[in-house]
């Protein structure tokens, strides 16, 4: 029996007294955690989405404590009020930055949408891409399996009906959905831009639309009517400015395809500014046809009166050359 107990309390002791070693050299040789960074961790969500451009919320935390020109805004899921709440902490004033939020920028869903062929293999946009570029005609559009969604740890975006839509109200701006993208299709935009251009495929009009009813085409429509200039169009696809844009609405409303989303406008303003501009169109048609109307009668009046005064001048000539004929 002593056999047995003897090992049994000698493992004991020497586990308590390594244990009590331990506890003193933790004490002795423990690194303090800075009280500022303990403060900022806890005010950090812990995501560690890497949104930010660090690999964590503790990095995140680290980075605002070494380095004084950091940002307080860089955490996109605790937004305004978690940058106001580091700053106070840090003891100066939070950056003015708008909320970003992820934006789609493809409109191919299943009725715009022209499909090759029906994959059926690993449900992954980047696996697809591998076969021919994806099953759908439109070299950039939205594959539509979900890879987006996978990275998303916020469930702020979905396929729906062929193409991944994000929820606004959920978005936190991490970028993963972004860097998941295999068709580079999804941008952070900031909260305030409410008019973008659903489409990213820079091929001609022809070919754009001969993969998607709701491609941009580059007809530069929606630049003509844009009183900002915050409308260009370049290589065969429009692009807003968000800094320029006033929100009207115009481009929208002209733009053929419907491939400019506005979510400003319900269906009644939209038709309400359809209308107007149709009424300015039309008011600036009758103008044009009416300056038309009246040069033409100038130049008819110009040629009748040269006309007329064309014998008059020739009894004037001849008469002049009358007396030198006689001399």
């Amino acid at each position: 029996m002593n056999d047995i107990i003897i090992p049994v309390v000698l493992v004991v002791v020497v586990g308590l007294a390594a244990s009590l070693i331990l506890a003193y050299a933790s004490q002795v040789f423990a690194v303090k955690e800075d009280e500022k960074f303990i403060a900022l961790r806890a005010e950090l969500p812990g995501a560690n989405c890497g949104g930010c451009g660090f690999a964590g919320c503790d990095d995140y935390a680290h980075a605002l404590c070494d380095d004084p020109e950091a940002s307080c805004s860089k955490c996109a899921v605790g937004g305004p009020s978690t940058a106001d709440k580091l700053a106070e902490i840090l003891g100066k004033n939070a950056d003015s930055s708008e909320r970003m939020i992820a934006f789609v920028r493809c409109a191919g869903n299943i009725s715009n949408a022209k499909k090759y062929y029906e994959y059926e293999d690993i449900a992954s946009c980047a696996a697809a891409k591998q076969l021919y570029g994806g099953s759908k005609v439109c070299p950039n559009g939205c594959i539509g399996l979900g890879d987006c969604v996978a990275a998303c740890e916020f469930d702020a975006i979905h396929v729906i009906d062929g193409v991944a839509v994000v929820g606004r109200d959920y978005c936190k701006a991490c970028g993963a959905c972004v860097k998941a993208c295999p068709q580079k299709l999804i941008k952070l935009y900031p909260e305030s831009a409410k008019i973008k251009v659903r489409c990213h495929n820079e091929q001609k009009g022809a070919d754009a639309r001969k993969g998607c009813n709701a491609a941009c085409i580059g007809c530069m429509q929606c630049v003509k009517v844009c009183p900002k200039g915050a409308a260009n169009v370049e290589n065969n696809l429009c692009r807003i400015d968000p800094s320029k844009c006033i929100k009207c609405g115009l481009c929208a409303a002209k733009c053929p395809t419907g491939a400019i989303q506005d979510i400003l406008h319900d269906a009644a303003a939209m038709e309400k500014i359809k209308k107007g501009l149709k009424a300015k169109e039309a008011k600036e048609l009758e103008k044009k046809k009416e300056a038309a109307l009246k040069a033409k009668a100038e130049k008819e009046a110009a040629a009748k009166a040269a006309a007329e005064a064309a014998p008059e001048a020739e009894a004037k000539t001849a008469a002049e050359t009358a007396p030198e004929a006689e001399a």
